[in-house]
């Protein structure tokens, strides 16, 4: 006798239109998870090539050539007349305004068009970078770079909101990628003992960069329909409306039905639970009553402010006064030395962005990262004053770095994966854009610190 399980048209999983279309769905999750690794990847690449050919841009100033090989002393070292924390200021004040205004004003803007913004963006700032010949034309060319780079920030960090969580990790992989391949590819590329190209070259050859920006949101990444897209139509004939391409953002109602208290314990109650409220009473919200609704995540950015500030600090302000000579920097010249040590922290950055499922922290711990890089930023703040006496060899510098990068990398994915957990569906666009204020201010307060910083130690160390 046969049984009936063993003619059960069920039992064969190809033809069960349940698991045709969950495997379809698995296939879009897996584009949409590389898309968006490698969004964060294209998105960040050209901030962090304008931090790595910082003394690049700024030697355009100087009289001397640029590179000059190793040096035997280095108390003979002259200090740059202007510090590399004002190519930083650069390329993070103008990111700044556009995170400070974009929650509020961006959110009704369809993402195609913000991203073609971004694109433009890093495609001109390339070019001036790369055809400048005074100062002033290649910081313009920063700008342009931090421009695009803080607008892609808070254009795909907002788009993660329709998508999985674990969209978020894969985009924190993609931005610390960034930063090692980066600077990496500058220092590979302008290294006299591997390609030895001339930084023009090697910033054209990047140009690649935004071309696989653009390919990857237009044919990669699969949106859902809650996205807000372009919606173009023909004049009305007749009552019927031809659409030209594009689909409206769907689940919104025509009207705005409720009203808000203002008290800050029904915010946060509404923040952390308010995933029945409709899409459309978030983007009406007013200005005021969207800080107030903001004013919970602050236990999350105050720590990565600290830590960015920290970093930023030691990188922008103290690196390029941390200089070794021949005989204990693999003879390395300053320039050298500069640009390596930016691929370490970025290579710590990339490892910790991209190991959130395996090392998850807790957000009641992310104030101990905070803590632990202002510890390195104080040492390296004496060290940089008393000439190296402590750090006989780069290579203890170099491991400094890559833990400094380890925390910064892994501050910026934990606080955002935390805030996507915590925070409804509802106001999760709004509350993962603002959060992105916090590196940046803590960037910015770094640039002005470290130019201050750079003074003093040039006008007293030894």
């Amino acid at each position: 006798m046969i049984s009936n399980s063993g003619i059960d048209p069920e039992a064969d999983d190809n033809s069960s239109p349940t698991n045709f279309s969950s495997g379809r769905r698995e296939a879009n999750e897996g584009r949409n998870l590389l898309a968006f690794w490698l969004l964060g990847l294209c998105n960040n690449f050209g901030y962090v090539v304008m931090l790595s050919a910082a003394k690049d841009i700024l030697e355009k100033s100087e009289e001397s050539p640029i590179d000059s090989g190793c040096v035997t002393d280095t108390k003979y070292i002259k200090c740059s007349t202007i510090s590399t924390g004002a190519v930083l200021l650069a390329d993070i004040l103008p990111s700044l305004t556009i995170k400070l205004i974009a929650p509020f004003t961006l959110q009704t803007i369809p993402f195609s068009l913000r991203h073609l913004l971004v694109v433009n963006f890093q495609i001109l700032s390339y070019l001036l970078v790369a055809y400048s010949n005074t100062i002033f034309v290649g910081i313009l060319g920063v700008v342009f770079a931090s421009l695009g780079a803080g607008l892609g920030e808070i254009t795909y960090l907002s788009l993660s909101s329709h998508f999985h969580n674990d969209v978020i990790s894969f985009w924190s992989s993609g931005t610390g990628g960034a930063g090692i391949f980066g600077s990496l590819a500058f220092a590979a590329l302008t290294d006299h003992r591997m390609l030895g190209l001339n930084a023009k070259q090697a910033l054209l050859a990047m140009l690649v960069v935004p071309t696989i920006l653009a390919l990857t949101y237009g044919f990669l990444l699969q949106s859902p329909p809650s996205t807000h897209r372009v919606w173009l139509r023909w004049p009305s004939f007749n009552g019927m409306n031809l659409n030209i391409f594009g689909r409206r953002r769907t689940g919104f109602s025509s009207t705005t039905t409720e009203s808000f208290t203002s008290s800050a314990e029904d915010d946060l109650q509404r923040l952390l639970h308010g995933d029945r409220l409709d899409a459309r009473q978030t983007l009406r919200k007013s200005v005021w009553r969207k800080i107030r609704m903001a004013k919970p995540l602050l236990r999350f950015m105050v720590p990565l402010a600290i830590v960015y500030f920290s970093e930023y600090f030691i990188n922008q302000g103290l690196l390029e006064l941390l200089v070794f000579n021949c005989a204990t920097s693999f003879n390395l010249s300053p320039m050298q030395q500069y640009r390596w040590y930016q691929v370490l922290y970025q290579l710590g950055v990339f490892i910790s962005r991209s190991s959130i499922k395996f090392f998850p922290i807790r957000a009641s711990l992310l104030p101990s990262l905070a803590l632990l890089q202002i510890l390195n930023a104080l040492l390296l703040f004496f060290e940089s004053l008393n000439g190296l006496a402590h750090l006989p060899h780069i290579i203890l510098l170099m491991f400094i770095i890559f833990y400094e990068g380890l925390l910064g990398g892994a501050a910026y994915v934990n606080t955002f994966s935390a805030i996507h957990r915590t925070v409804s569906k509802a106001n999760r666009e709004f509350c993962i854009s603002f959060a992105t204020i916090a590196d940046s201010l803590g960037i910015v307060f770094a640039g002005f610190s470290s130019i201050y910083a750079h003074n003093f130690i040039c006008d007293h160390r030894w």
